[in-house]
């Protein structure tokens, strides 16, 4: 803490706020023109579970700040405490799943990151303000706070504060946080929920920035964590594009091989947030989406394992993907195959980002042209915020699409796409095969062929179906589910048990 106190001294603008970076939340917020609410679903009654079989504790923290009470609310969801990663300590955890199911609904969006990043063009230096357990300087409405009751060993409370777990606390709190920075919004302060991001050409401009974000936080009475703040500072966008953060990829490069369709789906799924960094993407994944399907027979097969050290191997060498510049007319280079549809947006000359994918049953009996029109289609829906209102120049390699928009016969198909199409300022250029390398290699990899074999089942050993089940049965993990889960579990990996 003496330490912070000590770096804190010597930031420029920042030295100026120690009141906005507190070692600890002062205690309780203060009263707010908006707070928490927790309306339910019509005709609800009170939902209350028992408290879960594990060590408990008591959030002395918690109670001693305010930020909890003794409670005698009809309420009451299971508590569960969980290791703290950084600062050692255990963690409150509610499980509010019961409260969830019977709470309607805020809708209020969260921002993409992607478009956050976008708002980021030009800019030079940046400074990163984390708040300071965000969700407890915001406070439940008096009639909603037996609502938030949970159960523990030591007895039944409740949160005076927006708690972690609830339903509508991410929305809520974005909501309170683009209310307070509404001036500055994509001028030069974008927001996700606790996280501020100040961006500016010159360092000072920069300092004013920060000084109008700083005040604005000390009105307001919201207070930051500096131990995890960054200031004055430089990111990969001061080049111009974005980048892969190898520690982020980590998890990605040291995945070992999927042994079950659900450790495909996760691979996939982590590996697939960096998808518009990775040209072919979807292409390349083909033999391993393929095991997923319903029915589909496991077998990792050579092709499998190319496809999974192949989406491995760009994590290390992605690209940096420029930042667009919406004043400026956008290049999409389209191109489609029998086996799927590419797509790479450009301005001048750099990539944006990649996209592609598989075609559908029907969309593989498609005519050459309608195809390639299918494809031109799917490269305006995929990030379509770009070039909609913008100059879009559209390259492909079939001309006949050239006359698309004063063809004067078209199908019915043809038709609904054109009625898209429309909505764009399009200027569609014939660039030949050749020519158009990127976006034909997202198309046009092979088809993968699947050696059939039978699916490995347990022998008819009723000692060693015994010992699976009995181990599946004393794990300390499974938390016992019941009896049909605790069957149907082992079953999904060991096919001889049906």
């Amino acid at each position: 803490a003496q330490g912070d106190a000590q770096a804190l001294a010597k930031i420029p603008v920042v030295c100026d706020y120690p009141d906005v970076f507190p070692e600890e939340l002062p205690g309780l917020p203060p009263d707010r023109d908006v707070e928490f609410k927790i309306d339910l679903v019509p005709c609800t009654h009170s939902v209350s579970r028992r408290p879960y079989r594990t060590e408990s504790t008591i959030a002395r923290t918690s109670l001693d700040k305010g930020f909890i009470r003794p409670s005698s609310s009809p309420w009451g969801c299971p508590a569960l405490f969980v290791e703290k990663k950084d600062q050692g300590g255990k963690r409150l955890c509610v499980d509010y799943r019961p409260l969830n199911a019977v709470t309607i609904k805020n809708k209020y969006p969260l921002p993409h990151i992607d478009i956050l990043f976008d708002r980021l063009a030009g800019a030079k230096v940046f400074s990163k303000i984390d708040l300071r357990s965000g969700y407890y300087q915001i406070k439940i409405v008096e009639e909603d706070i037996p609502k938030t009751a949970f159960s523990t060993r030591y007895g039944l409370y409740e949160y005076l504060v927006m708690s972690f777990g609830l339903t509508n606390a991410p929305a809520f709190f974005m909501y309170m946080m683009n209310s307070v920075f509404m001036n500055e919004l994509d001028k030069f302060v974008v927001v996700f929920i606790d996280d501020i991001l100040i961006y500016s050409k010159s360092e000072k401009e920069h300092e004013e920035h920060l000084k109008i974000v700083l005040t604005r936080l000390r009105e307001h009475k919201l207070y930051a964590k500096f131990s995890k703040s960054e200031f004055l500072g430089s990111h990969s966008v001061r080049e111009g594009g974005s980048k892969l953060d190898p520690s982020k990829v980590k998890d990605v490069l040291n995945w070992k091989q999927p042994e079950t369709v659900t450790e495909i789906r996760s691979f996939l799924g982590l590996a697939g947030y960096y998808r518009r960094f990775i040209k072919d993407f979807s292409k390349t994944a083909k033999p391993m989406t393929s095991l997923t399907k319903k029915n589909a027979k496991y077998l990792w097969s050579s092709n499998c394992e190319e496809a999974f050290q192949t989406l491995k191997k760009p994590l290390t060498s992605a690209p940096v993907l420029a930042q667009p510049d919406v004043t400026k007319p956008f290049d999409v280079y389209c191109d489609a195959s029998g086996n799927g549809a590419g797509r790479v947006l450009m301005q001048e000359g750099r990539v944006i980002a990649y996209a592609s994918r598989q075609l559908r049953k029907h969309e593989a009996n498609y005519p050459t042209h309608d195809l390639e029109l299918a494809a031109v289609v799917h490269a305006l829906k995929i990030r379509r915020h770009y070039p909609l209102g913008n100059t879009c120049h559209i390259y492909t390699d079939h001309k006949s699409l050239k006359y698309i928009l004063t063809q004067p016969e078209l199908n019915m198909r043809q038709r609904r796409w054109l009625e898209l199409i429309k909505d764009y300022d399009l200027e569609i250029h014939y660039h030949p095969g050749k020519a158009n390398v990127v976006a034909d290699a997202l198309s046009r990899k092979a088809h993968c062929n699947f050696i059939e074999a039978r699916p490995n089942v347990v022998p008819k050993d009723m000692e060693l179906r015994k010992k699976i089940l009995d181990e599946a049965h004393t794990s300390p993990f499974t938390m016992h589910p019941g009896s049909n889960k605790m069957y149907q579990d082992p079953k999904r990996s060991f096919g001889g048990l049906a």
